[in-house]
C-alpha cells in the first residue's frame, strides 16, 4: 500500500465507528426487549421471571451502558446531520464532535444516580 493512504484514525473516523457500535448495541437491545416482552404471551411465570432478574446491580450497570449509547448516538446523529446540511459543517467537524463529547459527559454524569440509584441501594443499603 502506498504511503499516505491509510486513514490513521483521526476523531472523525472514531466517531463513525462509535456511531456504528452504539447503533448495533441499540439495535440488539431492542430486539431483546421485543422478545422479553413477547414472552408475557406465551408464559406469564417466564415474563416475571426474566422481570426479576432485571433488578439485579449487573443490569443496572448494563442499563447505564444502554443510556450512553443512547445519548451518544443521538447526539453524534445530530452533529453528523449538522456536518451533511450545513455548508461550513465539515470544517467545524471536529469542535463539534468535542461539544458532543462534552455533553455527552455532562448527561452521563446526571443520569448515574436516576439509573444506578437502585443497584446501589440494593447493594449498599438505604
Amino acid at each position: 500500500m502506498p504511503a499516505g493512504t491509510l486513514y490513521r484514525g483521526r476523531e472523525g473516523m472514531w466517531s463513525w465507528v462509535a456511531h456504528r457500535v452504539t447503533g448495533v448495541l441499540i439495535f440488539f437491545f431492542l430486539f431483546v426487549h421485543v422478545l422479553d416482552t413477547a414472552l408475557v404471551r406465551v408464559s406469564p411465570e417466564a415474563y416475571d421471571e426474566v422481570v426479576a432478574t432485571y433488578k439485579t446491580p449487573i443490569v443496572a450497570l448494563m442499563e447505564y451502558g444502554l443510556v450512553a449509547a443512547i445519548l451518544f448516538h443521538a447526539l453524534n446523529g445530530l452533529r453528523v446531520i449538522a456536518v451533511d446540511f450545513w455548508s461550513k459543517g465539515a470544517r467545524y467537524q471536529k469542535q463539534m464532535l468535542w461539544t458532543v463529547m462534552v455533553i455527552w459527559i455532562v448527561l452521563m454524569a446526571g443520569s448515574v444516580y436516576p439509573v444506578l440509584g437502585h443497584a446501589a441501594r440494593e447493594l449498599f443499603g438505604s
